[in-house]
């Protein structure tokens, strides 16, 4: 028990004090995860929409396939990227690997079937006669979908916030793509596993308690969405 409340005083410290390395690693974490969840939004919110308002063959198969790439683990992410991206892989004359480029693709990856699937539920609860009235009243098809959009836009921001929430907690893709390089690639999951390895217990509790004010706030907001 000394040790962990030992352990706890010497993290608030290293917080309290601005360390560096701690902040840098949060900061690298925070700057991936932000830029990963935002295209991905580009992709999974237009193809939510599109699937959610559509009907075509195959519809069900097709929500399936999202539904169990929503469960995808991250070192079969990693794997596969890490395959792509390596000097022998399709992709290796860009040198993205050991890049934060590299974990942004990998986190992408996972978080656009979430935010696909969220928006494809938020669908399901709207107004079905919402595109019909819209187009009725002289709309184009993009103003009518971009006013389903404004309908179910609380659904939307939920499917965001939880894509955020899988990315920045994973580890997997950040330690297999990003390489963990110190100040370059490091963020707060692979440095957590990196520290505690080598006994640096205070520093890894000091970036698990980062993680955990961020996985609080970003829960506490979808709660809020959701009650909306």
């Amino acid at each position: 028990m000394d040790f962990l409340l030992e352990s706890l005083i010497q993290a608030l410290q290293l917080i309290l004090s601005y360390d560096p390395e701690v902040y840098m690693t949060v900061w690298t974490s925070l700057y991936v995860s932000s830029i990963a969840i935002i295209l991905a939004s580009l992709v999974g919110i237009p193809t939510g929409l599109l699937i959610g308002t559509c009907q075509f063959p195959g519809k069900r198969i097709v929500i399936t396939l999202l539904n169990t790439l929503m469960a995808l683990p991250t070192v079969v992410v990693g794997l596969v990227c890490y395959g792509f991206f390596s000097r022998m892989g399709p992709l290796g004359s860009w040198g993205l690997l050991f890049t934060p480029w590299a974990m942004v693709i990998g986190q992408v990856i996972l978080a656009t079937p979430i935010i696909a699937n969220y928006t494809i539920g938020a669908l399901s609860a709207a107004d079905k006669r919402i595109i019909p009235t819209a187009l009725t009243l002289g709309a184009s098809s993009f103003q009518s979908s971009l006013q389903l959009l404004q309908e179910i836009r609380f659904g939307a921001m939920a499917a965001i916030i939880a894509g955020f929430g899988r990315v920045v907690a994973e580890v997997g893709v950040a330690m297999m793509l990003g390489g963990n390089i110190r100040g370059f690639t490091r963020t707060m999951t692979t440095a957590i596993a990196l520290e505690t390895s080598k006994g640096e217990f205070a520093f890894g509790l000091a970036l698990g308690l980062f993680l955990m004010t961020v996985a609080l706030l970003v829960n506490l907001f979808l709660n809020l969405l959701q009650q909306r």
